[in-house]
């Protein structure tokens, strides 16, 4: 028996069915081995030693291949083709050696492109040792990602109150953002006019041209500054006589794009499904492992982390057989198209992202797969195909016109508009595929002109003189932002997108209509990066080891020289911030973000004067919590502020302290005839009713602005927490409220965090029970877990019975009992006394506490996975239980950040 080791089930599953009954092919789930998330795990005085842990739950995936291993004929890795798949392979191949059963088992590694019986079996043809270069390029970047991450993480705990993390990618990506905010902030609209005639030909055939000159100067775009200028040269105009002097027409080619990388499909997939990178990969990486498609499970795509834009020369026989097929031999090149990458060092030389057999039509496999896979398999079918079709052919014309003004006259005058249009001779790749566009321009060659000759006269039909203002450069989406950190050399394509994922977890960016804005947060972190790590976080020194690190995978340079020369100058400026004085950390941010936290007033007046005390100077302060504005005369004046000033500030008075000006009052309260305000704090923003030492205070929920805040909303807030139902076994209230980590309910002691998708103001009764019951039964929310499932109805021994979606398939739940719902059966379709059946039956089995019962049978963990997490819990430090119990008492909807689920892949940031 020969023993194959890949990273998830459904690859396993796939490529087993390939491989028949010699072989038998078991998943590790990813990465089984990593850095433990403390100090210590890497030692730069050790000579960048590394200590690896294998997660409790990833224990039992080693047991599980070590007594496969044990007599097997040989052992093969078959892990994905990239630094990655290699690291996996060699963590593996590290824990079989450390429980000594390898023995005499030789052991091969295997990588494919694609997951096909013929990819998979050339593979097993072709076997070679672990790429020991690509493994220690692998041990530099998690080595280097750790020492920034657990090293410069702290400083800015310390330094900055609020901040969550730093990374070697993560804080380069995030200064991108930020930088591109502040260009926006400062940026001064700058005002100019446009003059287009609308002409006609002499067949009458209508079209349009701009002022580009007069009497023999160039008119630029920005050169007609003010109206009045532009109103001469309209009025010019109006008396003016055309006449075409030139008509000149350029042939003109459009080249296809090459098929997809992993950051041109991110891009290409943000741009036209609306997916966000991670999303993105999720997806491709199941239509890569394989799906059932009628003809058993086979891989969809090839690999689809790679750099590389060639294909093989099979695949390309392929496309140009399917463009002749569906298009016509006048679709397909002389020669096939050879497309080279633009990377100094493409990802180990794979392939593009393509099908693996262009016959399997989009419309074909649609059915078989999920709405979203079918849209991105679609993409990449339309792109793969595009790339070796024709290129279009254009015409490009340009006219230049003559407008003769005041010929009568003494100073008569030359004016030159030009028009210009192109048009499609023959469409090529076009009629397939158009690559879309971050940002939407004006494009006047787009348009399709009139035939003209040179000297027809024109009719005039009207003159436009258009006022424009300069815009900013428009804030990075998810696509642009790839897009740049690739042109920069930031990251490679396998940490893009969990490069995002973290800035958005850390709450530093927020995504807006697809737009990226740079939170408070965010720009803080960058701002105090830049003013005392600044080397770490310029994009030129990123590059520049990211170089590096694709030379160790080269075989060009020892991975622990970069180590060393990176950890001699880091060390050094990790030294320089001990001595470091709050106050100089303020004045430093305070100079940076200046223009953001103290815009210039219209008045003219000091930006940083403080307009409750009149004399204080506004500044930057450092809580417990965060940042805020206050004032230099504190604690005699007790303004505050947060960040980003407000359009109220002007109005602002003195607080106790969290209060900040500009409250905007809404009405009268209907029962005490109090003012009900909105106004910002130093936490965000609130509703108050009245006035005094303690008036009633109510936060916005979540993703409500203070402007969306009217009298009704505000008085549902401030009569938070209300009751929303009794619970069905103690008959005492279940109430609704908002504490200071969100939304939740409330039944007694029991607290239970209110979703997303549901609203603390409208949440109903039948809801409420669900998520309290869920809650006391041990269940609620959690990754992997079950969800709070639907209410039935009531027991007749007390208590509510739902119907859940479990981790292994639906399941009906009455207290500590639950059920397996019989294969087949929509959850939907339950009904009170179907669920009192099953729950009945399954107490009469002897069963039915804790979890539903698995659908397949398991092995129990091992001896070494309940050892491990005994050790783990041991070590536990008293200090984070009791922060624990305390923080399970308080009222509030809070999560602790959730660890890296075991098996998965690292972020590429600590």
């Amino acid at each position: 028996m020969k023993v194959v080791v890949v990273e998830s089930p459904a690859k396993a599953k796939t490529i087993n069915k390939y491989l028949g009954p010699d072989y038998e092919v078991i998943a590790s789930f990813g990465h089984i081995r990593d850095l433990p998330a403390k100090d210590g795990s890497v030692e730069p005085d050790q000579d960048f030693a590394m200590i690896w842990e294998v997660d409790p739950k990833a224990s039992k995936r080693v047991s599980e291949i070590a007594a496969a291993v044990k007599g097997a004929d040989r052992l093969i890795l078959a892990t994905d083709p990239d630094r990655e798949g290699e690291a996996i392979s060699w963590h593996i191949l590290e824990a079989l050696k450390a429980r000594r059963v390898l023995k005499d088992v030789p052991v091969e590694r295997v990588t494919f492109n694609a997951i096909t019986r013929d990819a998979i079996r050339e593979a097993m043809a072709a076997p070679r040792e672990i790429d020991q270069a690509l493994v220690d390029a692998y041990l530099a970047r998690r080595a280097l990602d750790y020492l920034v991450g657990f090293r410069l993480s702290p400083v800015l705990w310390r330094k900055l109150p609020g901040a969550r993390s730093a990374g070697r990618v993560q804080s380069v990506a995030l200064r991108l953002v930020c930088d591109r905010e502040r260009e926006i902030e400062s940026f001064v609209a700058r005002e100019y006019w446009s003059v287009v005639a609308h002409l006609a030909t002499p067949a009458d055939a209508p079209f349009e041209a701009r002022l580009v000159g007069a009497d023999g100067k160039k008119i630029t775009r920005l050169d007609i500054g003010k109206g009045e200028e532009a109103e001469r040269f309209k009025r010019d105009l109006e008396t003016a006589r055309f006449t075409v002097t030139s008509v000149e027409s350029k042939p003109a080619k459009r080249h296809p794009w090459p098929p997809f990388t992993t950051s041109t499909l991110q891009q290409e997939a943000s741009r036209k499904l609306g997916m966000a990178p991670a999303r993105t990969m999720q997806v491709a990486q199941r239509l890569y492992e394989g799906i059932d498609v009628g003809e058993g499970t086979v891989g969809l795509i090839t690999y689809m982390r790679t750099d590389g834009v060639d294909l093989a020369p099979e695949a390309v026989g392929a496309i140009r057989r399917t463009i002749g097929k569906e298009f016509g031999d006048a679709y397909v090149p002389t020669v096939p198209r050879k497309y080279t990458s633009k990377q100094k060092n493409a990802q180990e030389a794979h392939e593009a992202i393509r099908p693996t057999d262009m016959g399997r039509h989009p419309r074909q496999v649609a059915r078989f797969l999920e709405p979203e896979q079918a849209r991105l398999y679609e993409l990449i079918w339309i792109r793969t195909l595009a790339s070796q079709m024709e290129s279009a052919e254009l015409e490009r014309t340009t006219v230049d016109i003559a407008a003769l003004v005041g010929l009568a006259t003494d100073k008569p005058r030359h004016l030159d508009l030009r028009a210009t249009g192109q048009v499609v001779k023959f469409d090529g790749f076009l009629r397939l595929y158009q690559e879309g566009k971050d940002d939407d321009g004006e494009d006047e060659e787009s348009r399709r002109l009139p035939a003209m000759n040179a000297g027809d006269p024109l009719k005039k039909r009207r003159i436009e003189a258009t006022q424009h203002f300069t815009e900013p450069p428009p804030r990075y989406s998810e696509a642009s932002l790839v897009k740049r950190m690739e042109e920069l050399g930031i990251g490679r394509p396998s940490t893009y997108a969990s490069t995002l994922a973290v800035l958005k977890d850390r709450e530093y960016v927020r995504v807006d209509k697809k737009r990226l804005y740079a939170e408070d947060k965010g720009l803080l972190v960058t701002a105090f990066l830049e003013s005392f790590f600044r080397r770490y976080v310029e994009y030129d020194f990123t590059a520049a080891l990211e170089e590096d690190l694709d030379r160790i995978s080269n075989h060009e340079v020892d991975w622990k020289e970069i180590l060393r020369r990176f950890w001699l100058e880091f060390s050094g400026s990790l030294e320089g911030t001990k001595e470091l004085r709050m106050g100089q950390v303020l004045e430093a941010l305070n100079e940076i973000m200046g223009p953001h936290i103290f815009p210039q007033k219209g008045d003219g007046s000091d930006p940083r004067g403080c307009p409750s005390c009149g004399t204080g100077q506004l500044s930057l302060k450092l809580g417990r919590y965060g940042s805020f504005v206050g004032c230099s005369n504190y604690p005699e004046c007790k303004y505050t502020r947060q960040l980003a000033a407000g359009t109220g500030d002007a109005e602002a008075t003195a607080g106790d302290g969290g209060v900040v000006g500009g409250p905007r009052t809404l009405g009268k309260d209907p029962e005490s005839g109090l003012d009900v305000t909105v106004r910002d704090g130093r936490f965000g923003a609130y509703v108050q009713l009245g006035e005094g030492e303690k008036p009633k205070r109510q936060s916005l929920p979540k993703g409500m602005t203070r402007d969306a805040v009217d009298l009704d909303t505000a008085l549902v807030l401030l009569s938070l927490p209300r009751e929303v139902a009794r619970h069905p076994e103690s008959g005492e209230p279940i109430l609704a409220g908002i504490g200071r980590f969100g939304p939740y309910v409330q039944h007694g002691k029991t607290y239970a965090n209110i979703g997303k998708d549901d609203d603390v103001l409208s949440i109903g009764a039948n809801r409420a029970i669900d998520l309290i019951v869920t809650k006391e039964s041990g269940g609620g929310f959690r990754r992997g877990g079950a969800s709070a499932g639907r209410v039935v109805g009531d027991h007749p021994d007390g208590g509510a019975v739902t119907v859940r979606d479990g981790k292994y398939g639906p399941y009906v739940n009455h207290g500590s009992v639950n059920a397996n719902l019989p294969k087949g059966t929509a959850t939907d379709s339950v009904t009170l006394e179907q669920a009192l059946a099953l729950i009945k039956a399954r107490i009469e089995a002897g069963g039915g506490k804790g979890k539903p019962a698995r659908r397949t049978a398991t092995k129990a963990p091992g001896k070494s996975a309940a050892k491990s997490t005994a050790k783990s819990t041991a070590k536990a430090p008293a200090k984070a239980a009791a922060k624990s119990k305390a923080t399970a008492k308080a009222p509030s909807a809070a999560k602790a950040p959730a660890k890296r689920a075991a098996g998965k892949r690292p972020a590429a940031e600590s």
